[in-house]
């Protein structure tokens, strides 16, 4: 299963729009334009497809984390 493959079945699973994971990637300052992540998307025999790499993967799961469980609280006493 590729990148490609696992990025399309987060977005039917969550009910994700384009706007839902720029924002979710954005949470991890990592910025992505709708034409890249659409390539993305593509079936990949189409011209205009883009394979998922691992970074835009990555980043893509740690924004989730912040989306649903909010902020790491930092912990780290202060000395």
């Amino acid at each position: 299963m590729s990148n490609n493959d696992i990025m399309k079945k987060l977005r039917v699973a969550l009910k994700f729009t384009d706007d839902d994971i720029i924002k979710v990637l954005s949470l991890v300052d990592f910025r992505i334009s709708k034409t890249e992540l659409g390539a993305i998307f593509r079936k990949d025999d189409h011209p205009n497809f883009k394979p998922c790499g691992d970074q835009i993967l990555r980043n893509f799961l740690n924004g989730l984390i912040i989306y649903k469980r909010g902020q790491r609280p930092d912990n780290r006493s202060k000395t």
